[in-house]
């Protein structure tokens, strides 16, 4: 198969505009009339939506701690027919997590080795001139075996400003591949779990056409492009994940939309019937599915809507009287006897688990899960070995029910969000990502691990 050259778009930390400048790259690529293929490094499910807006293909995330090489194969095909492949890091350039996993460390700089894709680093040079240079070099340096394209300098306040900072740049001998300007007016909508979803945007469109033209002005695309690298695709890559179910009604809007792409993609690849409603507009899931699938968004945010919603509630209950119901993170706490907002209102929910949890009661819980299940879940087997990633800020008041999995975080230390089952419901806070591979190598997929001592956060 065709190699596809791509550039992995990443920074020394989070909230330095790497989003935006993903966003633009990725239309003004495409309007030049290339066809884009976006990736996210890590588990982000909330900017892939972005990435699709952006470029109008299904943009797919590559994990290399929760991933085992053949998933990681299926994955990087999706590129095939595409002329580049751009994807966007998550937090800064070497951030994984603390131990090694099963095949890496999962951070962004091992995705850029396992594909080839040449490093773009995105600076905020605020409050810092030829100093930038030193952080930048730094980034380059830790790890030598990186492919490095170049970087992007990112609110930059004046052109004393540039001229001083390219010297620095300059003298590290650091390409400069786009000076940005500072502007206010470039910042995507967020709220406690990041980034708005794309569908829930004023007005998404005009937005990345705006950072597009910006990009346009103030990057050398010509250079980005030439810059760009990679490996070949995988010949013959094995399939994505098999669907849990023939006919599965997946919920969503804005209160449930945080999938995994690949799932879905994998689940219609194999021939599954996706049947979509919505909570919020209190449908019922279709009564020909053979599984009902509430994936996890801002319950929360909802919970009066969702509580008022009687003939979703009704259809979900006559649902699990005969087949099979799974909830991830806000789906599980949909599922559960009651949902306690912000203010400290208590709200009925589905009734189906004996779930109660708290966003009155803020705790922040984030990270990679393990899980092995003690039961059946949505078409996985007792014993199944799962990888998954939690991210959210509710509480567990109650959760009577018995414990669907044994899971531990990526150190493998038990966590207390074990999951529910009662009969044919069953419900997780984590968001699956994938079932382990059978003696799944220990390194990123496509590259061995660096050996070289490095300091882990």
């Amino acid at each position: 198969m065709a190699e596809v050259p791509g550039l992995l778009v990443s920074a020394p930390s989070s909230g330095t505009g790497k989003t935006t400048v993903m966003l633009g790259l990725l239309r003004a690529l495409a309007e030049e009339g290339l066809a884009v293929q976006p990736f996210k490094s890590g588990p982000d499910y909330i900017d892939p939506a972005f990435h699709l807006a952006a470029c109008g293909r299904p943009s797919f995330n590559l994990d290399g701690w929760a991933m085992g090489p053949e998933l990681w194969r299926a994955i990087a095909a999706q590129a095939a027919g595409a002329e580049i492949c751009l994807a966007e890091g998550s937090m800064g350039l070497y951030d994984g997590v603390a131990t090694r996993g099963q095949q890496g460390f999962g951070s962004s700089a091992e995705t850029a080795r396992a594909m080839g894709w040449p490093v773009v680093l995105v600076l905020d040079v605020g409050g810092q001139a030829q100093s930038a240079a030193a952080t930048a070099l730094g980034f380059r340096q830790y790890m030598p075996e990186l492919p490095f394209a170049g970087v992007i300098l990112n609110r930059v306040a004046s052109p004393r400003h540039e001229r001083l900072t390219r010297l620095g740049m300059e003298r590290a001998g650091l390409p400069v591949l786009g000076v940005l300007p500072r502007r206010g007016d470039l910042t995507l909508p967020e709220r406690h779990l990041g980034l708005i979803q794309a569908i829930e945007h004023p007005d998404l469109e005009a937005a990345i056409a705006g950072y597009a033209e910006f990009l346009r002005a103030h990057v050398d695309l010509g250079a980005l492009r030439a810059a760009a690298a990679g490996k070949a695709l995988p010949q013959d890559p094995p399939s994505l994940p098999r669907p849990p179910a023939q006919r599965i009604a997946l919920a969503r809007d804005a209160a449930f939309s945080f999938t995994y792409p690949h799932l879905v993609e994998g689940w219609r690849a194999a021939g599954a019937e996706i049947l979509p409603f919505s909570p919020l507009a209190d449908e019922a899931p279709a009564p020909e599915a053979d599984l009902v699938w509430l994936p996890g968004g801002y319950p929360e945010l909802h919970a009066g809507r969702l509580a008022a919603a009687e003939t979703f509630r009704a259809g979900l209950r006559r649902h699990a009287e005969t087949k099979p119901v799974h909830g991830e993170c806000g789906g599980y706490m949909a599922l559960g006897d009651a949902l306690i907002d912000k203010q400290g209102a208590r709200h009925r929910m589905a009734g189906l688990l004996g779930l109660v949890t708290s966003y009155e009661t803020r705790r922040f819980h984030l990270g990679y899960r393990s899980a092995t299940l003690r039961a059946p879940m949505a078409g996985y087997a007792e014993g199944t070995a799962l990888r998954g990633h939690e991210f959210h800020y509710s509480t567990i008041l109650e959760q009577p029910d018995p414990p669907l999995a044994e899971v531990t975080d990526a150190d493998g230390s038990p966590v207390a969000e074990t999951g529910s089952r009662r009969g044919r419901v069953t419900g997780t806070f984590f968001h699956l990502i994938a079932a382990e591979e059978p003696a799944a190598r220990r390194d990123v997929p496509g590259e061995e691990v660096p050996t070289h001592t490095t300091t882990r956060p």
